[in-house]
């Protein structure tokens, strides 16, 4: 018979809303696996690889917003899972991992596949929870629910985030019999949390209204964020009253508001003192979490804000700007709605200070869209990313790798006609592994749309095995950039300058993307210059070609070359002449 708290805690789970689970094969999780494969309500996916697994999970959870389990085998197992949760942990995405474990007693004894597994995670997991060894006692089996209650309310609860649950297991492990519980009738204790409100009262509303007033400079910075309906629409009309500056990397996903700055990470320069006096904040204002844009967070920095508020529901915030003030906890879209009841007279802010940031963001776009003509932008990994981003079919999801991948498509960025793209980068760590796995995992959620990753070859080689499963999507596209290299070493003057670049640091590689692509079934598409990339595009991202890859091979001292020059074309747009 299965440990009669594993079937409590699965259907703890299945009443607190936990709809998929990603397994990973092996004995000491065996009834974790049985039970969740059991139960009628929870989608199964079982992936051999627990730290490709981990970040199919990942992609699942930020799709849907709800949360995701994961179960493995006990000993190392667990550990591979780490990378994902760390990422799950600093994006605010809900994972449930369950860790089969020995019983204490058992644990350094030279038993087999056996680690110190309790707080495994450490500070990465917003908690981590034992379930009893034994269950054979009425209160064990109420804990044992009760924890769970407990975990799963948890992960959900703002800021959302990664729990860990180590469930240890005696031995049998397997049921003699098929076992399966009346999942209907059977009897637990499910506790349920009722979500929090954070919307702004109106005598709340008031206070900052007035304290808006005492600011004539302001500027909203968007941070990584999923697309919030109605949001872009909001921050318009806030511009507009309030003279105020709206920047935004492509993470942030107000690609349909008019009037935002994109191109800031091209032309803002802390180093540059005339630019500092005439565009620095008196407030920021910021929501969302981590910025790509290095040189916005330099400016900041250098020209520190006299006040900055941030937006977060709950948790702690990061200080990333040096300048932290206040932490406001309210939902985005709230509280804009609030300020726009703001008197008149809060609104009459002088406009120069506004016109400044657009007459450059203006002359940037302008440079920006000019340099990457296909007509005239030589082919290599920015060519590709362009036309790519240019294609997007609407409503698609565009996944980015880490390295040069999410650079590119910061400076590419996307504009209004394009709202509904949403855009999605593992920036929690910012590492390049789980890129390939994320996506598929967010893929399968979302079937009924396109998703595309663009991605540089050292991230998609290293987590090729994101392929490896049973589950390969038909609305996956992976658009592979093949310089053979480490390529955004070359852009970093410290290992740029060493002798040791090519083999240290950029360590070359030979391989081709097109036996990874036969390897699991993804349909071939390579490109060698800018005609037979526009050529194939319609083909690649049309929704009957089913998974696919397109493979562009280049130079890194071109693509270098190419990116260095555009930069430099750009960041001249300040102070130039109209």
């Amino acid at each position: 018979m299965l440990p009669i708290h594993v079937p409590d805690a699965v259907a703890v789970c299945a009443r607190l809303g936990l709809r998929a689970v990603v397994l990973s094969p092996g004995s000491r999780c065996a009834p974790l696996t049985l039970c969740f494969v059991r139960h009628p309500d929870i989608d199964t996916y079982t992936i051999s690889d627990e730290r490709s697994a981990a970040f199919v999970a990942l992609g699942m959870a930020q799709a849907t917003g709800r949360p995701v389990a994961l179960v493995c085998t006990s000993g190392s197992a667990a550990y591979n899972y780490a990378p994902a949760v760390a990422e799950a942990f600093f994006r605010q995405v809900p994972l449930l991992i369950l860790t089969a474990d020995r019983p204490p007693e058992w644990i350094n004894q030279h038993d087999g596949q056996t680690i110190f597994q309790r707080g495994l995670y450490n500070e990465h997991v917003k908690k981590s929870f034992e379930l009893p060894t034994d269950s054979g006692h009425a209160d064990a089996r109420w804990h044992a629910q009760r924890l769970v209650s407990e975990a799963m309310n948890l992960c959900v609860q703002a800021p959302a985030g990664p729990v860990h649950i180590n469930v240890p297991l005696r031995e049998p492990l397997y049921p003699t019999e098929a076992n399966v519980p009346d999942w209907q009738a059977h009897p637990v204790k499910a506790i349920q949390y009722a979500t929090p409100i954070y919307s702004v009262p109106g005598a709340v509303g008031v206070k900052w209204q007035q304290q808006l007033a005492q600011y004539p400079r302001i500027l909203i910075i968007a941070g990584q964020q999923p697309t919030v309906p109605g949001l872009a629409a909001l921050l318009e009309r806030f511009a507009a009253q309030y003279k105020a500056v709206v920047v935004a990397d492509v993470l942030g996903n107000l690609h349909g508001m008019q009037g935002a700055v994109r191109l800031h990470d091209a032309w803002l320069d802390a180093q540059n003192a005339d630019m500092g006096a005439a565009l620095a904040p008196d407030l920021v204002i910021s929501f969302g979490q981590s910025v790509i844009a290095k040189n916005l967070k330099l400016f900041i920095r250098a020209h520190k804000p006299k006040a900055h508020w941030h937006l977060q529901t709950a948790g702690l915030a990061a200080d990333t700007f040096q300048a932290l003030t206040h932490v406001l906890p309210f939902e985005t879209a709230d509280f804009f709605e609030a300020m726009l009841q703001a008197p008149a007279a809060n609104a009459a802010q002088p406009a120069a200070w506004q016109t400044a940031w657009q007459d450059t963001e203006a002359r940037a776009v302008a440079r920006q869209r000019a340099f990457l003509a296909p007509a005239k932008l030589a082919f290599g990994e920015f060519a590709t990313i362009a036309a790519v981003m240019r294609a997007l079919p609407a409503n698609s999801q565009l996944h980015l790798a880490n390295s040069m991948a999410v650079r590119y498509a910061n400076h590419c960025a996307l504009w209004p006609a394009q709202a509904g793209v949403q855009v999605w980068a593992n920036r929690g760590t910012s590492g390049i592994d789980g890129s390939t796995s994320t996506v598929v995992g967010a893929a399968l959620a979302q079937p009924d749309c396109l998703h595309v990753l663009l991605t540089g070859d050292l991230a998609f080689f290293y987590d090729r095995n994101g392929l490896w499963n049973n589950y390969v999507p038909e609305n996956l596209r992976i658009v592979v950039l093949n310089n053979h290299s480490g390529g955004i070493f070359r852009l970093i003057p410290g290992p740029r300058q060493q002798p040791e670049l090519e083999k240290y640091f950029e360590t070359e590689q030979p391989l081709s993307a097109v036996h990874a692509a036969k390897e699991y079934g993804l349909t071939y598409f390579s490109a060698g210059n800018t005609e037979s990339l526009n050529k194939l595009l319609p083909e690649f991202l049309s929704t009957n070609t089913g998974a696919a890859l397109l493979e562009t091979e280049s130079s890194s001292p071109d693509n270098f070359s190419v990116f260095s020059l555009f930069k430099s074309e750009i960041k001249g747009a300040y102070g130039a002449e109209e």
